[in-house]
């Protein structure tokens, strides 16, 4: 038997407008539904209330707001944003510098996300593209 069957399992995207949950439910089907990723007035954080309105929905349990989600039902949350990257790509947010030793000067490429060649599936070194 799998970890997370009977479960409910998240894959969230939050970004800086929008979070989108998708959820695969303990019988195999799936739910998405899209939050604004602020609504102070509302629900405190978009990812949280994406959990909640589909277990409460699921379950018919209430789930209130201002209690810990009843994390026993959830198989597991994998969460993304892309909120730090527009941050960067926007200028805005607190002025930061990264250091870095002579070992790890591949971050340094890697940071710029000047990745041209990102669908190759080999490099020019010969290693395949990951």
């Amino acid at each position: 038997m799998a970890e997370t069957e009977g479960k409910f399992d998240f894959a969230i995207d939050r970004g800086g407008t929008f979070t989108d949950v998708f959820a695969r439910l303990p019988d195999g089907r799936e739910r998405v539904l899209k939050l604004l990723s602020r609504d102070p007035q509302n629900y405190k954080d978009a990812p949280t209330e994406g959990i909640r309105r589909v277990l409460e929905e699921e379950t018919g349990r209430l789930f209130p707001r201002d209690q810990p989600v009843d994390t026993s039902l959830i198989g597991w949350i994998r969460m993304g944003t892309t909120v730090a990257t527009n941050a960067l790509l926007e200028r805005e947010g607190e002025r930061t510098a990264l250091l870095v030793t002579k070992g790890f000067k591949d971050l340094l490429h890697i940071g710029t996300q000047a990745r041209p060649k990102l669908f190759d599936l080999v490099c020019n070194d010969g290693f395949l593209n990951t």
